[in-house]
C-alpha cells in the first residue's frame, strides 16, 4: 500500500477538521462535516487500495440500466 498518500490523506484531513470543526456552531452542522469528512477519507483509502474499483456511475448503470431495457418494450 502507498503509506505516504495515506498519510498526505490523514493529515488533509486534519487540517480540514482543526481549521473548519470551531467555526460551525450547531451540532447538525457538525455531523453531517464529520459523516462527508469520513465517508470521503474511506473512499479516498479505498482508491488507492483498489485502483480499478468501480465507480458510482457504474453502480447507477448497472441498477437502471435493465429498468430503462424493460421500459422501452
Amino acid at each position: 500500500m502507498k503509506w505516504g498518500s495515506v498519510l498526505g490523506i490523514v493529515f488533509v484531513v486534519m487540517f480540514m477538521v482543526m481549521f473548519q470543526w470551531p467555526k460551525m456552531n450547531e451540532t447538525r452542522e457538525k455531523v453531517a462535516f464529520a459523516v462527508l469528512t469520513a465517508v470521503g477519507f474511506v473512499l479516498a483509502v479505498l482508491l488507492l487500495v483498489n485502483p480499478e474499483m468501480p465507480g458510482p456511475t457504474q453502480l447507477i448503470d448497472a441498477v437502471f440500466k435493465p429498468l430503462g431495457e424493460l421500459l422501452e418494450k
